[in-house]
């Protein structure tokens, strides 16, 4: 059975002056653990798809090799939300096998010994029970609507757990709930729900329209994230945990689909109603994190939800590209 239990957070991995790949940094996650580190000390190196494609393995091992960091942030990945997912399986599931398993590689074949993989809460069964606690993993179905996705990821912590078995290699994972924040993908129907819902109900308040309207029911609770706690937490993570088990991360608390779209509604300045399509699928019903494993190591979320969406929102507006 793996190592579940978390060792205890004494510096085992300083990050001043460490050599960092991030893979992924010019995604959401990427880009605040790669600002992060930086304030760290650490010394960032990035790569970008003209450069490196992480889908084919001889580029990424040819970028290893000369890169030869001293540790990697596996924050690449094809991501969206459940229309995505339930639209293009086959990318969801092949793309991130092939990046997470040309990096992990790769780190390894160059003697990488430090590596951090970032999943997905997604990767719990659909009826396992919450607060959802790691050892849930591989316990039940996954929900249908994302499962492409959440199999890569199990995947991906998988290879941690084998490289670090059979090649002593001090890979370690973490799994965020939902995040959100500056750098996220906007798009009304292909995004995650908070950008998804941030780009309609401003559209809706500039243009003056009476209603908005929403996938299913809005009775499902979500654990909702920063992305510059999740960063805070990969550099936590970095410095001071190693254990075959993967850690939750999140901030222990939920809110329905309902209340979040009242919410968004108010910082963006909608003023008119909210109906919800109940023929469209919910998802999964509850799901938010059992984060006791990464808090008995010293660490917890820090952003309020309100304080951390009117700053997202703020940042939306500074984009003109995304202000469809």
């Amino acid at each position: 059975m793996p190592d579940t239990q978390p060792a205890p957070a004494a510096e085992i991995f300083p990050l001043r002056g460490a050599r960092i790949y991030v893979a992924g940094h010019r995604g959401m996650v990427g880009a605040a653990c790669a600002r992060h580190l930086a304030q760290q000390g650490a010394e960032i190196i990035t790569s970008d798809r003209a450069t490196v494609d992480l889908r084919r393995q001889a580029e990424v091992e040819a970028f290893m090799a000369k890169a030869k960091p001293d540790a990697m942030v596996v924050a690449a990945a094809k991501v969206g939300g459940i229309l995505a997912n339930d639209t293009y399986p086959a990318e969801f599931l092949y793309e991130n096998l092939m990046i997470e398993a040309n990096l992990i590689e790769a780190a390894h074949r160059n003697d990488v010994n430090r590596a951090l993989f970032l999943g997905s809460s997604c990767i719990y069964p659909r009826e396992a029970a919450n607060p959802i606690n790691e050892d849930a993993l591989l316990t039940g179905p996954l929900e249908k609507t994302n499962e492409w996705y959440a199999i890569a990821k199990i995947a991906g912590i998988k290879l941690c757990q084998a490289y670090r078995r059979q090649y002593r290699r001090d890979y370690i994972s973490a799994m965020p709930c939902n995040l959100y924040g500056p750098g996220d993908y906007f798009h009304p129907e292909r995004s995650h729900v908070i950008p998804a819902l941030m780009q309609r109900f401003h559209n809706a308040a500039r243009e003056g329209a009476e209603v908005v309207t929403c996938w299913g029911s809005g009775a499902p609770r979500r654990e909702f994230m920063h992305v510059d706690d999740v960063a805070e937490a990969c550099g936590f993570l970095l410095r001071s945990y190693s254990g075959e088990g993967h850690l939750n991360i999140g901030t222990g608390s939920d809110i329905t689909i309902k209340e979040l779209a009242t919410e968004i509604a108010r910082v963006t300045g909608f003023k008119g109603r909210i109906d919800w399509d109940t023929s469209k699928p919910d998802g999964t019903m509850l799901k938010r994190m059992d984060v006791s494993r990464i808090a008995a190591l010293g660490w917890q979320a820090r952003i309020g939800f309100r304080e951390g969406l009117e700053a997202t929102y703020r940042w939306f507006l500074e984009q003109p590209a995304l202000r469809t």
